[in-house]
Formats: C-alpha cells, sequence, structure tokens
C-alpha cells in the first residue's frame, strides 16, 4: 500500500503575497550624485541655458520669439460665441420657499442666493411643481414652467431690461422734451 502523501493547495492571491509584476517597478534616478553615477555634474539638463534653470520652461507653442505659428496663420469663417447670452437657470421647484403673492424677479433671486454670478437674464424652466401663485419677472419662460404658473394661479410678466444706454438716454430725452423744439425757420 502507497502511503498517501498531501497535496498542497496553491496559496493564491493574499494580502501578506502581494507583489508587484516583475519590471514594474524599479529604483528612482538619483540626479547630481557625482560623475561616475551615470546622471552626475549635469543631472540630465545638459549645459547653462533657460531650461538647466530650476522653474525655467517654455509656454505651449513658444518659437524662441519668432512670430508664432498661431499668430502668423488667418482667421477665417464667423463665430456666433461673442452673440452668446447666458441665463441662469432656475427651476420652480426652487420657488418654493417665496410667498403666495410675491414677485419674483431677478434682485429677489439673488436675495435668496438662487441666482449667483454674472448673467444677461433669468429662464425659469418647469422642473417639480408650484403649489401657490406667484408672479414671475423673467427674461425667459420655458412653456411648461409657464403651464404651471397659470394653473397654480400665478402670472408671468417679461423682465424690465435696461437697453443699451437707458438710463442715458431715458435721461437726454426727459431734458429734451422740456425744451421747445426750434426749426431752421425759427432760426432765421
Amino acid at each position: 500500500m502507497k502511503a498517501e502523501t498531501k497535496k498542497e493547495k496553491p496559496a493564491g492571491l493574499r494580502l501578506h503575497n502581494l507583489r508587484p509584476r516583475p519590471g514594474a517597478r524599479h529604483r528612482v534616478k538619483r540626479l547630481g550624485c557625482g560623475e561616475s553615477s551615470g546622471h552626475g555634474k549635469t543631472s540630465g539638463k545638459g549645459h547653462k541655458g533657460q531650461k538647466a534653470r530650476s522653474g525655467g520652461s517654455l509656454r505651449l507653442g513658444f518659437e524662441g520669439g519668432q512670430m508664432p505659428l498661431i499668430r502668423r496663420l488667418p482667421k477665417r469663417g464667423f463665430n456666433n460665441a461673442a452673440f452668446h447670452k447666458r441665463y441662469a437657470i432656475v427651476n420652480l421647484s426652487d420657488l418654493k420657499d417665496f410667498k403666495s403673492g410675491s414677485v419674483v424677479n431677478e434682485e429677489s433671486l439673488r436675495a435668496a442666493n438662487l441666482v449667483r454670478g454674472n448673467f444677461d437674464g433669468i429662464k425659469i424652466l418647469g422642473g417639480g411643481e408650484l403649489k401657490h401663485e406667484l408672479t414671475i419677472e423673467a427674461e425667459k419662460v420655458s412653456a411648461s414652467a409657464r403651464e404651471k404658473i397659470e394653473k397654480a394661479g400665478g402670472s408671468v410678466a417679461a423682465a424690465k431690461t435696461p437697453t443699451a444706454g437707458g438710463a442715458h438716454r431715458q435721461g437726454a430725452d426727459a431734458t429734451d422734451a422740456t425744451k421747445p423744439k426750434t426749426t431752421k425757420a425759427a432760426k432765421k
């Protein structure tokens, strides 16, 4: 009868025997440790110059003072990005803290910290439900938001946006209205 030998089970991966793959890790390149180290003296930076200094680097696209390629190429085409308007987005669910019958405009939204930063206007979207009536003054209102506001008994009004140089023009118009208009015949 043969003596039974215990079969050893393979250990498998365990926390105590984890090792990185061979070749995955290697020693850190030690710089400036003498000329025989292979990376001594100039430490792989060459001789002098801007790139040899600490913190000395060239920005992307720099061509040594020569006019860069990006500036040599002509600008072509038209881009509407300059005329793009950015709107602050406010959902109906954000307006639940306003009291019934109050007016919701840019000033009240900024006071409630619902709108921060610079925008060309406010856009109200129909996310969520509105339980009480509000008077909304905004540049844009989505169709679903308008429907929900009116269903709750509220109303939507266009925001009063000043035109370019509006205050200056209104003042000029007011002074012109008080002055009597003179014609060429009256001047002679």
